[in-house]
């Protein structure tokens, strides 16, 4: 078995944005959204319940965001990071990473984790 790859290749040009899903033997798709890798079906998950063709720039953030969290917080070979760009008629703009074992505990805010002497490192449910 040799190695295989799935990339998605975003750009502007004069026609407008354009995305791409390339396979390793070179097969070009292209779509409104993609999901590449081991957890890519958790991604798909949350972009199929919540994807709309309409959606402003901040709620793509946001919906990006979460599937990219579902995806390493369900598949232990996706990174456990959060690293996103947005593409642009004007170039693009990379995102700070952000770690998906904080945003964890920023989408159950009901969870906290607490590192006390008598239950090291326990999770306490809020009532």
């Amino acid at each position: 078995m040799g190695l295989s790859m799935g990339t998605m290749v975003a750009g502007w040009d004069d026609k407008g944005p354009g995305l791409y899903y390339v396979d390793s033997d070179g097969e070009r798709l292209t779509n409104d959204l993609f999901s590449v890798g081991s957890g890519s079906t958790f991604a798909y998950g949350v972009l199929d319940s919540h994807y709309r063709y309409d959606m402003t720039v901040d709620e793509a953030k946001d919906l990006a965001r979460k599937a990219i969290y579902h995806a390493t917080h369900r598949d232990a070979y996706s990174g456990g990071v959060v690293r996103m760009y947005w593409v642009n008629e004007n170039g693009w703009v990379a995102y700070p990473l952000e770690d998906v074992g904080e945003l964890y505990y920023s989408y159950h805010p009901e969870i906290q984790l607490t590192n006390s002497v008598d239950s090291p490192l326990s999770v306490n449910t809020a009532a």
